[in-house]
C-alpha cells in the first residue's frame, strides 16, 4: 500500500502516484535545500547549511558546515519521515521558505554549540539550471537531477561557542535542487557562486575522470533584478594549495591541500567573456567522507570588478583534482577504480 502524507491532499503531484513515489525510484533520489552565507573577506566566517529529503529512504537529514574563528563547523542530524516528509526540519535545523523566490529563513538552535538565526533575501532572480544526468561505465544512474539557483543577502546572527556576530550585510547563495545524486560515486563537479558588487556568476560544472565535460549550466544574474544571462560555455584552471599558497597535489586524502587558486572564464549567451582570477581557503571540507569541498575565495574579474566567490570541487577521481582514484567512502581506492 502506498504511504499518504498530509501534501497528498494539495493539488501538487506530478505521477500518478502519491508523493512518496519518485518519479525514479532509487534510494539517492533527494530533494534538498542548500544555503551558504560568509562575509566580505577571504577570511571571513562561512556558515553553510543543507537539508535534503529521500523519499526512497524514507527519512531527512540536514548538514551544518562552515567556519567561525578559524575553526571548521560539522553538524550532522537525521529523523525519519514518519508520514511527514514535508516539514523542512530536522533536530536543531529549520529552513523555511518565508516567500517563494525571495525570503528564506534558516535557524540552528544550539546544537553542538552552534546558533544561527539567519535570514536570506534575494539580490538577484532565481535561475533554473537544465535537467542534467550521468551513467556509469555499466549504465548504473549516478546523476539525473533538477536545480535552481540565486543569489542574496543575509541578515541575522551566528555563533560557535559564544563566539561569533551578526552575519547582516553578508552575501552568499542558496540552491534548490530535486532529483538523483550518488554523491560518492561521481567522479568531479565543480559548482561556482560568484558574488559581485552588481550581481552573481553562478555555474556547475561536470567532467569525467579524464576532463571530458558532461555538463555545464549557469548564468550571469544582474543585483538590480534583471533578467539573467545564461552561460553558454565555460574553462578553468585551478590548482589545490598547500599553507604557503603553492600548488599541491590533492593526494590520497587530501590532508595537504589549505585551498585554491588559479581562474575560471565564463561566456555568456551574450558573448560576453569574464574571467575570474580567485584564490581561497577550505571553508567546508568534505574529508573523510568524499573528495574536496567548499573553498572561501576572493576573487577580481578581467575588468577590475572584485567579490567574494565560493568554489566547490568534488568528487572521486579527477585528472587534475583527484589523480588518486577515491574509494566511495573517500579514501584512496586500492583498486584504482
Amino acid at each position: 500500500m502506498p504511504r499518504l502524507t498530509a501534501y497528498d491532499e494539495q493539488f501538487v503531484h506530478q505521477i500518478p502516484e502519491p508523493l512518496s513515489v519518485v518519479g525514479i525510484e532509487h534510494q539517492h533520489w533527494r530533494e534538498s535545500y542548500f544555503v551558504v552565507a560568509h562575509g566580505p573577506q577571504v577570511d571571513s566566517d562561512v556558515i553553510v547549511i543543507a537539508m535534503a529529503t529521500y523519499p526512497a529512504r524514507h527519512l531527512l537529514d540536514a548538514l551544518v558546515l562552515g567556519r567561525v574563528g578559524g575553526d571548521l563547523l560539522f553538524g550532522f542530524y537525521q529523523r525519519p519521515a514518519d508520514g511527514d516528509p514535508h516539514t523542512s526540519v530536522v533536530g536543531p535545523v529549520s529552513v523555511v521558505i518565508e516567500e517563494p523566490f525571495r525570503r528564506v529563513h534558516v535557524v540552528v538552535d544550539g546544537a553542538d554549540g552552534v546558533d544561527v538565526d539567519m535570514t536570506f533575501s534575494a539580490r538577484t532572480e532565481p535561475y533554473a539550471l537544465r535537467r542534467g544526468r550521468l551513467l556509469d561505465d555499466e549504465g548504473g544512474l549516478l546523476w539525473d537531477q533538477s536545480h535552481m539557483i540565486q543569489s542574496g543577502t543575509f541578515s541575522g546572527t551566528y555563533a560557535k561557542d559564544g563566539r561569533g556576530g551578526s552575519l547582516t550585510g553578508w552575501l552568499g547563495q542558496r540552491d534548490h535542487s530535486w532529483g538523483v545524486r550518488d554523491h560518492g560515486r561521481i567522479p568531479c563537479w565543480t559548482w561556482f557562486a560568484v558574488q559581485l558588487p552588481d550581481g552573481m556568476l553562478g555555474v556547475w560544472h561536470w567532467e569525467l575522470a579524464n576532463g571530458a565535460r558532461i555538463f555545464t549550466d549557469g548564468c550571469w544574474a544582474p543585483a538590480d533584478g534583471g533578467a539573467a544571462v545564461p552561460v553558454v560555455d565555460f574553462h578553468h584552471d585551478l590548482r589545490w594549495t598547500d599553507s604557503a599558497g603553492d600548488a599541491v597535489d590533492y593526494g590520497t586524502d587530501g590532508s595537504s591541500v589549505v585551498g585554491l587558486s588559479g581562474t575560471a572564464a565564463f561566456v555568456l549567451e551574450d558573448r560576453r567573456q569574464v574571467i575570474v582570477r580567485g584564490s581561497g581557503r577550505w571553508c567546508a571540507p568534505y574529508r573523510p567522507f568524499y573528495g574536496g569541498g567548499q573553498n572561501l575565495m576572493a576573487v577580481e574579474t578581467d575588468d577590475g570588478r572584485r567579490g567574494t566567490a565560493i568554489y566547490e570541487v568534488t568528487g572521486r577521481h579527477h585528472h587534475r583534482f583527484f589523480p588518486h582514484p577515491l574509494a566511495p567512502g573517500g579514501q584512496a581506492s586500492d583498486d584504482g577504480h
